[in-house]
């Protein structure tokens, strides 16, 4: 006797125009005006006590230094560890240097729940507290936790929602994508990016509200509103389908990507933290002698509305913004991006694409003109008519202290960007990248921030000139 099993279509091709359908309403959601956000925001953040203060070091709960290495942990053995890393690379002005990392092996999840209101997609949004962003709540994703977090290492209350992203029956997959986080500041550290279509009524709550992605588009060209979870998924999304037309194929594309990848040479080892060379830690902070880039510092946190109403941890405390951009060109009159195969020594394979710029400008003050970042000086002195995006917004506020990057898209002329770029650069379209970030390692974090905001029609590059 023979049995059946009903086949379904590999593709969901009708995903893509609920998406655009979706981004298109941008003034009134299911639950809210756009327009009345703020206020909203503002009503969430007066509903529950938020506090961050800096301590020392030694007034950390359950968080210390290892006697042998350095390291600083959790007793548990959750949560992260903040190690050292030694790296050696073969191009750039700097080819060793050591530095703390973040090491977190677990995998979160990240995750966007979404339903359909009125035939239009809505997806359903958090005002979520973490202790490193400067103005702390920012809007996030339904559920946003650590393996830590979700398996209940601190004791605390049950992560909201979870079970849409953890039992198959409570909702659809419509994404869902391995991908890394800051390759300069967490080892080999990754998330899953999901959006899930909830089967059944969905129960509501007041720190949650329900958004097109239209309404989450006019809230990404406001400043640390959108948090980076939320940016990240929706730079997962396929949106659209690939673009029908390129300067070069997708299989083009995928070559020189591989080359790149190929071609660098980059050892990066874990090392005792204390060892680690041109750092010095007192009380308070862990810091180069030089006060570049980045410091490790001690907070306490009162937050009334997480599943751990008060703790303490280590931050990354970057010195100085950061600034992300992406030149833009029309090619063959379709817009195209400058992506850079960019080498950063927490990558799992080696490179990722990269914005055009990606950097703090402050830290590379002292070097000479031709060490400075290529296409810095290009976006940073872009007359005003040329700057289709710019927005602040926050990294990751859950390891990261007040770190913030500038981020844009400004149309560049040849003099600026040439057709032919320099070695390590890539002219490509949003819908290359669209499609690249549907896939694990290729698009890293900065250039989701960038690509989410296409998606959700924040900017609008064919509007080019």
């Amino acid at each position: 006797m023979s049995t059946t099993t009903p086949l379904r279509a590999r593709t969901d091709w009708a995903l893509p125009s609920r998406l655009a359908r979706s981004a298109a309403v941008t003034s009134m959601g299911h639950a809210i005006r756009t327009a009345d956000f703020p206020a909203w925001l503002a009503q969430r953040a007066r509903a529950h006590r938020f506090t961050v203060d800096r301590i020392a070091f030694d007034q950390l709960d359950g968080w210390s230094f290892d006697q042998a290495t350095g390291n600083l942990g959790h007793r548990s053995g959750r949560f992260f560890t903040v190690e050292g890393l030694s790296v050696t690379v073969d191009e750039g002005p700097v080819r060793h240097w050591e530095q703390p990392i973040i090491r977190q092996p677990e995998v979160g999840i990240l995750g966007i729940l979404a339903k359909e209101f009125d035939g239009v997609l809505h997806f359903l949004m958090q005002a979520k507290m973490e202790p490193g962003n400067r103005n702390l709540l920012q809007l996030s994703p339904t559920v946003q936790a650590t393996k830590s977090n979700y398996t209940g290492v601190h004791r605390g209350a049950g992560v909201r929602y979870l079970d849409y992203f953890t039992r198959p029956d409570r909702g659809h997959v419509l994404t869902d994508v391995l991908q890394s986080e800051h390759g300069s500041w967490f080892y080999r550290k990754f998330n899953r990016n999901m959006l899930v279509e909830a089967i059944g009524e969905v129960e509501e709550h007041d720190d949650f509200r329900w958004l097109t992605l239209g309404q989450i588009g006019e809230l990404l060209r406001q400043d640390n509103v959108v948090n980076m979870d939320s940016r990240t998924i929706i730079a997962c999304l396929p949106v659209a389908p690939p673009d029908a037309s390129a300067l070069g194929t997708d299989a083009q594309l995928l070559s020189w990507f591989t080359i790149e990848r190929s071609r660098h040479e980059v050892e990066a080892r874990r090392v005792p933290l204390a060892g680690i060379t041109e750092w010095e830690r007192d009380e308070h902070c862990l810091s180069r002698a030089d006060g570049r880039y980045f410091r490790v510092v001690a907070v306490s946190v009162r937050a009334g509305n997480r599943e751990v109403t008060g703790w303490s941890q280590p931050l990354f405390e970057p010195v100085g913004a950061g600034v992300a951009a992406f030149l833009v060109r029309r090619i063959g009159g379709v817009a195209h991006l400058l992506v850079q195969a960019k080498v950063e020594a927490g990558f799992l394979d080696t490179v990722e694409l990269a914005p055009t710029v990606q950097c703090a400008p402050g830290n590379s003050d002292h070097l000479p003109a031709a060490d400075r970042p290529p296409f810095l000086d290009a976006v940073l002195a872009a007359p005003p008519g040329r700057v289709r995006y710019e927005a602040v917004h926050s990294e990751e506020g859950g390891r990261f202290l007040n770190a913030e990057s500038r981020y844009l898209f400004v149309e560049a002329t040849e003099a600026d960007a040439p057709l032919i770029p320099p070695a390590g650069y890539q002219w490509v379209t949003p819908g290359q990248l669209n499609s690249l970030a549907g896939h694990g390692h290729y698009v890293n974090v900065q250039a989701r921030t960038l690509l989410a905001c296409v998606n959700a029609g924040a900017v609008r590059l064919e509007d080019l000139a």
